[in-house]
Order: C-alpha cells, then structure tokens, then sequence
C-alpha cells in the first residue's frame, strides 16, 4: 500500500542518499584511514569541503539510470537482469561517466560491461563463474540500488527482488546479498522508526548463514556490549572483517559491517548517522550514500539538517549518455520516482501528482516541503535570503521567497535556474557529466511572483538569458510585479547565436535612493517552460570540457573542436547526442565533410547509445535510413553519388513515424517507422571515420 506522504519520503530518501554522497566523498581514497580522519577532521559535524557543484558520482549515477529499464523494456511485465543490463549498454559511454572504468579484473563494473559487450548477458556478466569470487563480491552490488527500495515501500521482498536482478548484472553472492539487504532497508523504512526493525528487514531477505548476515550480526551484538562508542566498534570490525581479510578494491563485507555499524551508534539520527559512516573511511560515500536514504526516508524531510540540504540545492549532475537527463532536479526526480513507484505497485497515482510531472518541460512548483528547484542569486548582500516559503502560494504548496535588502538606484540581483553548465563550475572531474541544455531560444517561459514590498520604490524585474560563451546578459523588457497581489509573466527565449544559454531568471532592481531603500520578499509561485526550441550551434562558440565537445556527450571516437568544426576521427563505430530527450518532432541539419570512412551519418530519436535512428552516407555511392536497436536494420537505402573532401549539407525531419533525409536541399529518401516516437539528436558512424561537422541547426518539439 502506497503511503500518503509517498512523494515526500522518496524525496526525503533521495536527498538524504546525496547528502551522504556528499559528505562521504573527499575521504573516500584510501589514503584517508579512520585514523586520518578523525586526526584531521575530528567529529565531523557538517560538509568537510564546500563544493561550488558537486560533481557526478557513480553512487548517484546508478540509482538514476539503471532504473530506466523499467521505461526503456520492463514496462508492463516484471524485471530481468538482462533489462538492466541493456540499460548500462544503452546509457553509459564506453571508458567515461556512470561508474568507475578502472580496468578489465580491477573494477568490477567495468569487467561487467565488457563482459555484456561481448554479448556475455546478465546475470552471468557478474557471477562468480565469469568472474572469480573476490571480482563479484566487490561494494557495487549495495551502492546502486536506492531507488529499487523507493519504489516498493513496505514490500521488503519485492524491492530485495529487483535490487538483486539489477545488481546481477556486475555482482554475485554476497554481492547481491548486499543489494537485496539494503533494499529491503529502505522499503523497511517507509514503515518504522526503528532501527532495529529495519536491520531485521534486512536480515530477512538474505540466506542466514551468509557471511554478509554474519557481519551484521556481529556489529549487532558488539553495539548491544558497548552501546556509546562506535570507534570501539569499528576497531572490533577491523581486527575481525577489515579490508586485509576482504580484499579486492573495495569488498562488500567490511563496508556492510561499517552501515550497520553508523545506523546502529546513529540511534535514528540522520544527522549523525551518516557522520558515522564517514568517520569510519574505508568506502565512505557509498556507506554515507546508504545510510542516508534509509535514514532520510525513516526520518523525512524535517530530520535532514538545513545545513547538509541546502549546499545541496535540490539539484546534482549525473554523467550518462543524455546531457538532458543529466541535469537531475531532486523534487523533479522523485515525483517521477513516485509515478513509477505507483504503477509498479499496481495502485493509481494521485491526479494532481500525475499533472506536476511534464516530461520533457521544465516545470517548477515548489510543492515539496524545502524544495528550491536549484534556483539561485548572485549578490548575497543584497539578496540575502533564499528559502522555500508557504506564506504565499499559487497552484502547490509553496514558493520560493527572495528577500531582497535595501536596493537603491545602481544596485541589482538576479535570481535565476542554470539549464546548462560549464567545467569551471564544478571543483574536480570525477565521473566527467556532460550537459544537453534544458531551455533553448524558441521556447515560451511562464512564471508567478508574488511582491510583498515593506518600503522603497518599486521592485522591477529584467528578464535574462545568460551566453555562455561571452558571458553577456540577453535582456528582454523589464516589468514591475503588483504588489499584494500575483502577477503572470510570459517570455520567449532569445536567440543567442550558435551559443549556449546557461542562465535564466531576471535581474533585481529598484530605483529607490538611499533614504529609502527597497525591502521586502518577492516570491516565485511557479517556473514553467514549454514550448518548440529552434537554435543553432556553432563549434566555434563550443568548449571541450569533461572529455567531450559541448553540447554534446561523445561515445567512442576522438572529437575535437578544429577551425570552427566539429572533427571526428575514430577507429569504431561512434556517436555524439544532444537534445532534449523527449523531443518527438526534430530536425537537424549540418554541413558534413566526410574526409576518410564510409559511414557519415545524422542521428535522430536517441533514446541512448543502443536506441536510435541514423540517416545519411552509408557505403559507396549509398545513402540509408537505419534503425538501431541493440543491432542495425537498414529500413530503405538508395543511390547517391558522394565524394571525401566534399562537404554536404544533411537535413533530417522525423515528424510522426516520417522521416525525411535532404542533402544539400534535395530530398533523397524518405521512410515511415513508428519505432522510437521520441528523443535526441546527434552524430554518429557505424565504423572508422573522420570528418567535420559545421554550422549545425536544430529544431525540437515534445509531442
């Protein structure tokens, strides 16, 4: 029985994983043992370092995406490994992004995906049969598998079923001992507040004479001797299941023992209990990352600290395939999660959740309790203040208030939403994200202010777009918001020349002089922007940042930016995506220079790596239209006679199940496939190639 509260607790369990992620991860190496920690940090009682993004994380990456099975194959059947499988194939880039690539018999992720590669199929990509017991007994079978309790609250063996047919896919044994117990804690958790009962649950789904249950049996009843240390504990868990009697990189057992170990010395605190799971080191995010979802959903929103949500801004980045789907909004995600979680559990969803959820729009309600949907201000003096409010609300249960402090005459804020970004806002590489832009030109925004001004001139607002490549405000007409009252605004989006757009939001102001100041709070009722986005993109206003040209996320293949072009070479097959994800109505055109290779194609309706439509030269004197769908199948080819060293331009249209390829003006096939009615765009060869992509135009309808 789906909860009342559902949506809230997922999003309570999704923050409090992050949190943990968060904390955890600048002690993760090695090098920091528990005693460095604790000689260097102390009792840690907030973030050890301040991130200006947190970067992407395979703890996160996996609870994201590998769950897209259940929309991409299992829709109205029950899971199989192997649809999760097709899922790391379809949205995972080769050697980049998702998890860790440390080698074939190092990391046991990246040993699973070659192993699927070779067409090895899940679960034997990750049985100790394939692969050795050490290799599939390794911490990823518990660190990917949040979302599984999340969707199944309260049925503890249906979310340790699914947590163990997805974790099979890299893991065995008590691999996938791991992933059934921490699901089963987290769909425990809906229901309880105790810990004990939790820890139960978990112990409840895995074999009793497991070595995993062993563990956790022993920290239980170490913490019933010695209640008030958890170093002691953890001592005792060194000396009798430390990393020198589980080796491997990263094994299972001592890191299971050290979760149980914080929940337990944690008492019920969110707080404290994912401190302790980072005191103790050893694979600190993954075991804060836990803890924190189980944790975050026993104790809901108002158990998780203010000081550990807000650096985290309802906003992290994933690093698949899809840049669009990258940019992960946490009340966006989690009221999605929820839809999901209804329809696998056979119950409608509410009506009013189903109308909140607008797949591929941006639609921003503040309903959730602290929410912010990544919203921010650039001058703290003058804007001091950004909080979730529920004082003035329109359409949901909240807003966002700003407050704004003494503007006069010269001064100004801007409060605004990033729908894409760039390498210098983030402090490391890690996982390497790559970004599609949420909002392009063309695209309507609508938006809701409430002005409660207490003195001064009146507040205007400048609507804005940011150029990323010129760092230049696009100003639109400046407007001042009733006060008392709420007041709709409407914009288009500028055009911004073949560049990136990576803000928007409005510019504060007030001609107000210094003897009386503008003071008050304006509040956001609602963001929405909807709407056909028709753009350019210009490789001479693109950056090559996290290992891939902007806007684009590259699988296989060299891409390098080369006198204002795009340039490929690779020895494979390979391909470039970008577009919003649930696009249906696109066309795409460029000008391609095929310089070597037989295979110059656009792509269109990718739904991911294994998931697309191509279209263009195909072989010798040939043009093709192509369904990929985990293999090629040339749904209609004709004859065209082109040349290396000429360029062409190419122009795809995929309105409905029609597809028209143009080249240079001329159209030269046409087919009708009903296959994929949605998705991005891009750039792809089916085997070695060079040439260079230019001038690049584009336009996206969601239908």
């Amino acid at each position: 029985m789906i909860p009342n509260n559902y949506v809230e607790t997922i999003y309570a369990g999704f923050l409090g994983m992050n949190v943990g992620i968060r904390l955890g991860a600048p002690i993760e190496p090695v090098v920091w043992t528990h005693d460095r920690i604790r000689d260097v940090y102390g009792d840690i009682r907030t973030y050890v370092k301040e991130y200006k993004t947190f970067s992407a994380d395979d703890d996160a990456n996996g609870p994201v995406f590998f769950l897209r099975a259940l929309y991409d194959d299992a829709v109205n059947r029950e899971l199989e490994p192997d649809d999760v499988g097709r899922a790391w194939l379809n949205y995972a880039r080769e050697g980049i992004g998702m998890f860790w690539w440390g080698g074939e018999n190092v990391s046991t992720e990246h040993t699973a995906y070659l192993n699927l590669q070779r067409g090895i199929p899940a679960p034997r990509s990750g049985s100790i049969e394939v692969n050795g017991l050490e290799m599939a007994e390794q911490i990823g079978g518990q660190i990917f598998i949040d979302s599984w309790g999340l969707l199944f609250p309260g049925n503890m063996q249906k979310a340790a079923d699914y947590a163990e047919k997805a974790a099979s896919v890299s893991h065995d044994g008590n691999g996938l001992y791991g992933a059934r117990f921490m699901a089963a804690c987290i769909a425990k958790a809906f229901e309880t507040k105790s810990i004990d009962d939790v820890i139960e649950a978990g112990l409840s789904v895995i074999p009793a004479d497991s070595t995993y249950a062993k563990v956790v049996h022993a920290v239980m009843e170490f913490h019933r001797d010695n209640p008030e240390d958890f170093r002691a504990c953890w001592h005792y868990l060194d000396g009798r299941w430390g990393y020198d009697k589980y080796t491997g990189v990263c094994h299972i057992i001592p890191n299971a023992g050290v979760c149980v170990l914080a929940m337990l010395y944690g008492e019920g605190d969110f707080a404290r209990t994912v401190e302790i799971a980072s005191m103790c080191g050893w694979d600190t995010d993954c075991n804060a990352g836990n803890v924190g979802t189980i944790l975050g959903v026993m104790a809901g929103l108002e158990g998780i600290p203010a000081h550990y949500r807000k650096p985290i801004n309802d906003f992290i980045v994933a690093s698949s395939v899809s840049g669009y789907l990258n940019l992960v909004d946490f009340p966006t995600f989690s009221k999605e999660l929820a839809l999901l979680g209804y329809r696998m559990n056979g119950e409608q969803a509410p009506e009013g959740l189903a109308q909140r959820v607008k797949k591929g729009e941006v639609y921003f309600d503040f309903d959730l309790p602290g929410s912010t949907h990544g919203f921010r201000t650039s001058n703290s003096f003058k804007t001091p203040v950004v909080r979730h409010s529920a004082q003035h609300t329109k359409e949901s249960r909240g807003s966002l208030e700003v407050v704004f402090d003494r503007l006069v005459t010269g001064d100004s804020s801007k409060l605004y939403f990033k729908p894409f970004y760039r390498r210098e806002e983030f402090n490391d590489e890690k996982y390497k994200p790559t970004f599609a832009p949420l909002i392009a030109a063309g695209q309507q925004v609508s938006a809701s202010f409430y002005l409660d001004q207490w003195e001064g001139e009146p507040l205007t607002l400048t609507p804005y777009v940011r150029n990323t490549h010129t760092k230049e405000e696009v100003k639109l007409d400046s407007f001042a918001p009733v006060c008392g009252a709420w007041t709709d605004v409407v914009f288009t989006v500028p055009d911004t020349d073949g560049a990136v757009i990576d803000e928007i939001g409005w510019v504060l102001e007030s001609d107000s002089p210094l003897l009386n100041r503008a003071i008050g709070s304006l509040f956001l009722g609602r963001f929405h922007v909807t709407g056909a986005a028709e753009y350019a993109i210009d490789f001479a206003k693109q950056y090559k940042e996290f290992g891939s040209v902007t806007p684009f996320a590259q699988h296989r293949g060299k891409w390098e930016l080369k006198d204002g072009a795009l340039h490929c070479v690779s020895e494979t097959d390979c391909s470039a995506y970008s577009g919003n994800y649930y696009a249906g109505r696109i066309i795409v055109e460029a000008t391609v220079k095929p310089i070597a290779g037989d295979s110059h194609l656009l792509i269109t309706r990718a739904q991911g790596i294994k998931r697309h439509y191509l279209a263009g030269l195909d072989g010798a004197g040939k043009v093709s239209f192509i369904r990929e769908d985990f293999g090629q199948e040339r749904l209609i080819s004709a004859a065209y006679d082109w040349k290396h060293g000429e360029e062409y331009r190419m122009k795809v249209v995929a309105d409905g199940d029609h597809f028209d390829l143009f080249i240079n003006g001329v159209n030269v096939l046409e087919c009708r496939d009903g296959y994929f009615a949605s998705g991005m765009y891009g750039f792809g060869s089916l085997g070695p190639v060079e040439n260079e992509i230019r001038d690049v135009r584009v336009y996206t309808e969601v239908e």
